[in-house]
């Protein structure tokens, strides 16, 4: 990659100034109800979330989700006003100022538009408009409703639709346990869907995630009782830290070597996080795309591609947080394996472009990210 590629990009931007911001209010929508988690209650039909449209003086526009509250989004809106873009942002690194860190989507996304460019392609000229992705919607939907669950049978078959709409790999949440079901009793009904769904669908890679719901010591119960079950890779298995870490990650040496650690979403700690990869660990790191920032995981591409490691930026939530993601793995593929598929829509922001096939999911070769923000209640 030539530097004067971002040369070039950044003088096109510099005769470029910002002099409206709005925020608006959209609502996500998931196809079917989620239900718990090892740590959480419902997660419903989906949530709100707060986005910022910045216009430029020659009337372009670029939009994107807020990485930030919308308090905060609001108090720092006057640093973007009148000034060259170039002093907000640089096309080969991002955001300039860590102040602007709510409107880091939006401005990555605004950049794509002047450039006449996806975001990918800014990060990485090469990147490919694709990135393979995995299903991250199968809840704990069989202990719901409380006073007559649907039971295991419901989550089996919540994984074959979702299988039939085109994902190859699920994300199963674990964690009964926890606090939902009776310890032992728990731990059974982990194990029986996660067998059952992998005799139902024996062509699906399966992955699965305790929300750090489990203790070490259910880690391996569980991983000798789904028998030869293979699982992709084990998500927040427990609070990380070394000591079990290194116990677990022996144990899948040993017996499960194919089977990947993932950590990193919740409670970020980059230098834990670097700690436990250097010391091999940790597989997979897993800071939110949006809560810990695309510049940063900008940047913390370049060292996990320095080293050999691997990530996949945690993106549930909306389908905008897949498709920010999705540009991620486009520009290194060979270290973001997959990232998470959130299902659903947004009331009033256009998804068309992008596409689900056989665990694929397509990327628009449009500029910025490539969705269209058609309307929604200003705020």
């Amino acid at each position: 990659m030539k530097p004067s590629c971002y040369e070039t990009w950044n003088h096109a931007l510099q005769e470029h100034q910002i002099e409206k911001v709005q925020f608006y209010r959209c609502r996500a929508r998931y196809p079917r109800l989620h239900g718990k988690n090892a740590i959480r209650g419902y997660h419903g039909f989906g949530g709100e979330i707060d986005v910022a449209k910045l216009t430029t003086k020659s009337g372009l526009s670029g939009w994107g989700q807020l990485s930030a509250d919308i308090g905060e989004a609001k108090k720092a809106a006057e640093l973007l006003m009148d000034r060259p873009l170039t002093g907000l942002f640089d096309t080969e690194t991002g955001i300039l100022d860590d102040r602007l860190r709510a409107f880091d989507i939006p401005l990555h996304d605004l950049a794509g538009r002047l450039l006449n460019i996806p975001v990918c392609r800014m990060l990485n000229p090469s990147a490919v408009l694709r990135a393979p992705v995995y299903d991250g919607a199968i809840y704990m939907n069989d202990i719901i409703p409380e006073d007559r669950p649907f039971g295991p049978d419901r989550v089996i078959q919540e994984s074959i639709d979702d299988v039939k709409q085109g994902h190859t790999i699920l994300k199963v949440k674990i964690g009964r346990s926890h606090q939902w079901m009776a310890h032992d009793e728990g731990l059974a009904r982990d194990i029986e869907i996660v067998r059952g769904i992998h005799e139902a669908l024996p062509g699906t890679a399966v992955m699965v995630d305790a929300n750090d719901g489990y203790t070490l010591e259910d880690c391996i119960a569980f991983l000798e009782g789904i028998g030869d079950t293979p699982i992709y890779w084990f998500e927040e298995p427990f609070r990380e830290e070394e000591g079990k870490n290194r116990a677990l990650k022996s144990y899948l040496q040993k017996e499960r070597p194919m089977t990947w650690i993932a950590d990193g979403e919740s409670m970020t700690d980059i230098p834990l996080l670097r700690d436990l990869a250097q010391k091999n660990l940790l597989d997979v790191w897993q800071p939110d795309v949006c809560g810990y920032g695309f510049t940063k995981w900008r940047a913390l591409m370049k060292e996990i591609c320095e080293n050999g490691w691997l990530a996949s930026p945690h993106a549930w939530g909306n389908v905008t947080k897949t498709h920010y993601c999705a540009h991620l793995a486009a520009a290194y593929p060979h270290h973001i394996p997959c990232v998470e598929a959130v299902p659903g829509t947004i009331e009033g922001i256009e998804l068309q472009g992008y596409r689900l096939q056989n665990g694929i999911l397509q990327i628009p070769d449009q500029p910025g990210f490539g969705m269209e923000l058609v309307w929604a209640p200003e705020i």
